[in-house]
């Protein structure tokens, strides 16, 4: 007889409550590396790409999916709405390809004490979305419709610009901003983060909704998905575009408008988290005992 796995699911207000504490923590942390300086070595830029362990987190913690968009969502709203910089449609790479990149990595992990998992999650997340963001720019110039030649007359070396991008992107931001910490919190976290926020640990091999790693169809879905990525962003480099929003409010204010976007999204973290609380306790006080089943 076939054994029967045991899917991971969250109520509809839980799955809200993993979404909006996800856009606020990632929005958080987002704006943080805007105030980190960034090192030009000519055509070539280092920098803190993103503090990626938290998205990373909370998607084996919680729900992948969810946690992933949020997070995209969030570096969208206080990242670049709030700041008046937001690109309308060329946006949509960026958020496909990193939401998808932390779904996958939240998928791969079965037993979140399981170090090696976590680690070979978090780096994979970090190489799916730096790859696939380097696709679509060198797509672009392949195409003709980016011009980057860091050698006059020859296209091809936009090839060595992304291919040290990616190095730098994988091996500095991957590992200190992504792999460490990850590595660190999610064994931490777990079983001690989720019955405090009202959501119940997921047992370790226990599947989550939606399509399974290592499946076609998850690959046939990311390969869709980075067509539109691309058409996305192709679109937008020819001024084909919708939906921009950009103003001088960041110019004008400078850093004051990085700590209001901090500001903004640090309280709708913390007012977030009160409300898991409090519905927590009150469904405590209902059931008369602490071990209810809330997921």
């Amino acid at each position: 007889m076939k054994k029967m796995t045991e899917r991971y699911t969250l109520t509809s207000s839980q799955k809200m409550m993993v979404f909006v504490l996800s856009m606020s923590l990632y929005g958080l942390s987002n704006m943080f590396t805007e105030l980190i300086p960034k090192l030009q070595l000519g055509p070539i830029e280092l920098s803190v790409e993103y503090f990626a362990f938290i998205p990373l987190t909370l998607c084996i913690l919680f729900h992948p999916m969810i946690a992933a968009l949020g997070a995209a969502l969030g570096e969208v709203i206080f990242g670049e709405l709030m700041l008046g910089q937001f690109g309308g449609l060329g946006e949509l790479e960026k958020f496909i390809t990193f939401s998808f990149a932390m779904y996958v990595a939240g998928r791969m992990v079965r037993d979140p004490r399981n170090r090696r998992q976590v680690g070979i999650a978090a780096m994979t997340g970090v190489i799916i979305h730096q790859f696939l963001s380097s696709l679509v720019d060198i797509g672009k110039v392949w195409i003709g419709v980016e011009e980057l030649e860091a050698v006059p007359g020859l296209a091809e070396s936009v090839v060595l610009i992304e291919g040290v991008g990616f190095l730098n992107d994988v091996l500095f931001s991957g590992i200190l901003f992504a792999l460490l910490p990850t590595l660190y919190l999610v064994p931490l976290l777990y079983g001690k983060i989720e019955p405090l926020l009202g959501i119940k640990p997921r047992n370790p091999g226990m599947k989550y909704e939606g399509i399974g790693f290592f499946r076609p169809k998850l690959f046939l879905v990311g390969l869709l998905l980075l067509a539109l990525a691309f058409g996305a962003e192709s679109l937008s480099e020819m001024d084909i575009n919708f939906a921009v929003w950009e103003t001088d409010y960041a110019d004008q204010y400078g850093s004051a408008s990085i700590w209001i976007s901090i500001g903004a999204a640090a309280f709708i973290a913390v007012v977030t988290i009160w409300i898991m609380r409090a519905k927590r306790s009150k469904s405590k006080v209902a059931s008369g005992t602490e071990n209810r089943p809330y997921a």
